[in-house]
């Protein structure tokens, strides 16, 4: 017996572009917002020359590491020039719609990801600002994602560097960009601990309303972030009992972005 999973997998399929919208507004959010990540990280180039110095930037550091492999400042420098040298690959379509994160890029973010994971082991004061840095990269990399799986997993990595980052320099900025990442990572309790803390930070009371308005509305996207993730797992639940029962494997394949 047969089974015609085309329909399913269509419905999951706009699930998935539903959880990346969600992810796709918080980051906007993070843009537009009573803050602006991008006064942090500042703008990178897209041309290719430019990823080439920075790469070349990176290879020096790197011969430099293989001499003082516990240098907690080359693995830091490092770290920036890997998360540069991938933001100079993105290929940016227009200012609303999601980057295209190329192969190359998300090996540079890889790299940079195990430099700042040797760097937190050598070091007992983060850098804040690298932090914060890493933390958004992440949550990008979850709003281009092709599963929901990978999606998750890069805002749970997110999460966890932007908690550095507020901890060493806790500000309205630092906090509230935690906040959206708690919620979407699902960790309600402390989220709304660290929304009150970042409205603590506003300059006024009007600022401190609006600064929770708006951290509220994101709590409510999360809920629904999370509830299509319980769709999607339901589904690959019910897909892989259906290719137990044929023949030929069923579904023959994970929920992912693409495919009809």
């Amino acid at each position: 017996m047969l089974f015609d999973t085309r329909g399913k997998r269509k419905h999951v399929i706009r699930v998935v572009y539903a959880i990346l919208a969600l992810l796709m507004g918080a980051s906007l959010f993070l843009v537009v917002g009573p803050f602006n990540i991008a006064n942090l990280i500042g703008n990178s180039s897209s041309s290719s020359s430019a990823a080439n110095v920075l790469h070349e930037q990176a290879e020096r550091i790197e011969r430099r590491l293989a001499k003082s492999p516990e240098d907690e400042q080359l693995l830091l420098q490092l770290t920036r020039a890997r998360i540069n040298a991938g933001n100079a690959q993105i290929e940016r379509t227009s200012e609303t719609a999601p980057p295209v994160f190329t192969p190359e890029a998300k090996k540079d973010f890889e790299a940079a990801s195990e430099a700042w994971a040797k760097y937190l082991k050598q070091t007992e004061e983060p850098n804040a600002t690298a932090a914060q840095l890493l933390g958004s990269t992440y949550f990008q990399l979850a709003e281009s994602s092709t599963t929901v799986g990978e999606a998750v997993e890069y805002v749970a990595k997110g999460t966890r560097a932007q908690e550095i980052a507020a901890e060493e320099s806790p500000s309205l900025g630092s906090l509230s960009t935690l906040a959206i990442y708690q919620y979407f990572n699902g960790e309600y309790a402390a989220a709304d601990k660290t929304t009150k803390q970042a409205a603590a930070k506003a300059g006024s009371k009007t600022e401190a309303k609006g600064v929770e308005k708006q951290l509220a509305e994101y709590r409510k996207r999360s809920k629904a972030f999370a509830k299509q993730k319980k769709e999607v797992a339901k589904f690959e639940a019910e897909a892989g009992k259906e290719a137990l029962k044929s023949p030929f494997g069923g579904f023959g394949g994970g929920a992912s972005v693409g495919g009809g």
